[in-house]
This record gives structure tokens, sequence and C-alpha cells, in this order.
């Protein structure tokens, strides 16, 4: 899935001298997209639970609902980003900048719901969680969609494609990270005011970075449904396999260092950085590898790198903190791939398809919605089966152990396993885009 890069590709700046002023500019907006995500989905739970009294099961429910109804939307989305774009690129970036003002508020009401909703009880307060989700997250997925797609559109050579993903999701580690530390250290209100502030200077630097070419000609397959692109749907499957694999371990990692690894809960928050930290340090050294094995192959070795570390973790047991630890450090290097260049690929194939500076944001809608039906996927898969087997948290009987182990570290292997053959097989030795066929006839 290679293409060659034209000269003019606004991507070439990211590789040329002075590179990563462009990858700054384009990829800032990913560290405030990422930052919110904790708050979002990690924290919010826990802050009703806890400081109103909401009932859990009833919590969670209304919660799922809401971001079901998000990754619903994620696809119609994309194509309104795509009709946004075409009339102008600063209608898109304009549409951006009032979604991330409702995601900015809708994130503060949401954590700091008024005294006339809490004074009514639960059910106004579940009401008020549902819909402020719901409207909150489709605040979220448009902003991230036009970021995705404007990258996308700035083509270039699979190195190029890489760099430009590569600072995208490096700024989103360090979201991550600082999402992590800020609300513990300063309190959610002044974590919601730096949310705000970085998410304004992030659209400040992406309104100013590099703008895509206008679109070119689209080639006589383009403009089918994204789902009706068989080099799409290839692709899309990998990933999804790919993703559900990464998503378990991410669902029963404090399972799995509570109850098998009986680890202090101090190490907790070590096991974490050590694993995003290794992931940001190593996706310079993976696009490195880029030019010489192409964006697919590289994928490939970071899949087996996964499967190497879930396969050591299997032999862990009660005290083994440090193997643990370096555990963290190997398969978070080995995320790095996951990171960087599933995208880049994608952006590669959308210009395959004929379909560069038309479609990105059809493209990256069902994307995204993919990614958040892995997250779902692997909650629903792996939790079910750790109660059919046996296992409770807290447990301590070697039979729920080993049913943890097998969960946390060897579903995700033979899943890795099957997400590598069919990237091999689908994707690297896989048919060409039908569109490549007939312009070369």
């Amino acid at each position: 899935m290679s293409q060659a890069a034209a000269p003019s590709d606004p991507a070439a700046a990211f590789t040329a001298p002075g590179g990563w002023r462009h990858g700054l500019g384009y990829g800032l907006l990913g560290l405030p997209l990422a930052f919110v995500a904790l708050p979002l989905y990690v924290l919010l739970p826990n802050h009703y639970a806890r400081e109103f009294a909401t009932p859990l099961a009833a919590l969670g429910g209304v919660l799922l609902a809401a971001r079901a109804v998000d990754a619903v939307l994620d696809p119609l989305i994309g194509r309104w980003c795509d009709r946004l774009a075409a009339r102008s690129q600063r209608r898109l970036l304009l549409a951006a900048a009032l979604a991330a003002v409702l995601l900015a508020l809708g994130l503060w009401a949401l954590l700091f719901p008024p005294a006339a909703v809490r004074a009514q009880g639960a059910t106004a307060l579940l009401a008020w969680a549902g819909v402020g989700m719901a409207l909150t997250c489709t605040a979220f997925s448009v902003v991230s969609v036009a970021h995705q797609a404007w990258g996308a559109r700035l083509g270039g050579n699979e190195a190029q494609r890489g760099r430009v993903v590569a600072w995208r999701e490096a700024l989103s580690l360090a979201g991550v990270l600082l999402a992590s530390v800020l609300p513990t250290v300063a309190g959610l209100g002044a974590t919601v005011a730096a949310f705000a502030v970085l998410l304004a200077l992030g659209w400040w630097a992406w309104a100013r970075s590099l703008a895509p070419l206008n679109p070119g000609i689209a080639m006589p397959h383009a403009g089918r449904s994204p789902l009706r692109q068989g080099a799409f749907l290839r692709l899309l499957a990998v990933f999804v396999v790919n993703g559900t694999a990464s998503a378990v371990p991410a669902t029963l990692v404090l399972f799995f260092v509570q109850d098998r690894l009986q680890a202090p809960a101090a190490w907790e928050p070590l096991f974490l950085l050590t694993y995003f930290l290794s992931a940001a340090l190593a996706i310079p050294l993976w696009l490195r590898l880029v030019p010489r094995l192409g964006l697919a192959r590289t994928w490939l070795v970071g899949m087996l790198l996964a499967v190497l570390g879930f396969v050591w973790a299997a032999t862990l047991g009660a005290g083994d903190t440090l193997p643990f630890l370096l555990v963290c450090a190997i398969t978070g290097i080995a995320v790095g791939t996951d990171l960087t260049l599933p995208g880049a690929l994608l952006a590669g194939l959308i210009g395959q398809l004929g379909e560069r500076g038309h479609r990105e944001g059809a493209y990256f809608g069902w994307w995204n919605f993919a990614t958040k039906f892995n997250l779902a996927l692997a909650a629903g898969l792996a939790l079910p089966l750790l109660g059919w087997f046996g296992y409770q948290p807290g447990a301590r009987d070697a039979q729920a152990l080993q049913t943890l182990s097998a969960a946390y570290c060897l579903l995700p292997c033979a899943l890795k396993l099957i997400a590598a053959a069919a990237l091999h097989g689908l994707v690297i030795r896989g048919p060409q885009p039908a569109a490549l066929r007939t312009a070369s006839l």
C-alpha cells in the first residue's frame, strides 16, 4: 500500500528541516483531545458515585447509552465535515471551534451539575449526565474527526504520512499523562480550566498550520460509501481485531495488578506511566523503520513484539512487580505502532482510492466508530468470560487467577496473532484497490 508523494504535498514539510514546527502546529490539538478522555470516561462515573451518591448500575447504563449514540453519529459527522471542507477549509475550522467551545462547556457542566439539578435527586442527575454526555461526546467527535481528516488531506508518502500522525499521537500521549496527574494535584476545577486553555491553543495552532491542497480529480470508483470499498473493509477488519486485542488488557490491567501480581497500590501509576512513556519514546524509532519496511510491515513487527510481551506476562505471579514493569515497557513500545501507523495507512488508502480531498471525513468517521466499538467489544468479551470461568475481583484461588491471566495475557495474544495474519494476508499481500486497477488500464 505504498504511495509516492507529490513534491507539492504539504506533508513533505513534516520531514524537511524545521518540520517540527509544522508537526507541533498540526499535532498540538491532539493533546487536549486526549486530555479530556480521562475525566470524561474514567473520572466521571467515580465522581458521580462518590460526590452525588448516584447508583452505579443506573449511571453505567445511562453513560453506555450516551456513548452508543456518540459512536453511531461518528460516520454522519464525518460526512458533514466533508461537506464543510468542500465549501471551504475556514468553514470546517469554524465548525470545529464552535464544537470545541461546546466540548469545554459540556465537560464543566458534567463535572459540576447545577445545584437545582442536584436538589431534585438521582433521576434528575442521571438525566443531566446522559444528555450532557451525549452532547459533549458529539462535540468531541466533531473536533476529532475534522482534525484527523485534515491530517489525511495533507498527503505525502508513507514516511511523511507516518510523521503527520506521529505528531498528533505523541502529543495525545502527553495529554493522557497530564490528565492522569492534574486532577489529583490541582482538582477538577483547575483540570477543566487547563483543558479549556489547551483546547483553545490547540485550535489556534491548527488553524495556522499547513493547509491541505485543493481537492484533486476523483478516480472512477471514488465516491462510494467507505463500507463498499473492499480495501477499506480489509484494513478496518485488521484495525478492529488488533484494537480489541489492545483494549482487552487495558480493561483488565488493574485486576491483573491487584490480584495476580498482588502489587502495592503505589505501583499502579508507575505501571501506567511506564507504558505510556514507552509508547511516546518509541514512536520516533518506529518511524525510522517505515522507510525501510513500509507502514504495514512495521505495524506487523509491533504486533509480534506485543505478543512476546504478553506471553512473558502470562508467566508472572505474586510479587513479580519489576518484571511486569518491563512488560509494560515492551507492550508500550509495541503500542507505539498502533497509535501512529494504522491512521497513516488509512490516509494513504484514501489517496489510492481517489478520495483525497473529497471524503476523508467519511472514512475517519467509520474509523472512529470502530475505535469506540473496540473498547465496547473488549469489555463485552473479557468481563463476561472472567465471570463465566469463576473469577471475581479479590480472588486468590489458583484457578481464578489462571483465568485472569488467560484473559489478560493469552486472549490478547490470540487476537494479535489473528490481526497479524490478517494484516499480512489482507493488506500486505492483499489485492490492489479497484480504483488503482481501473486507473492503470
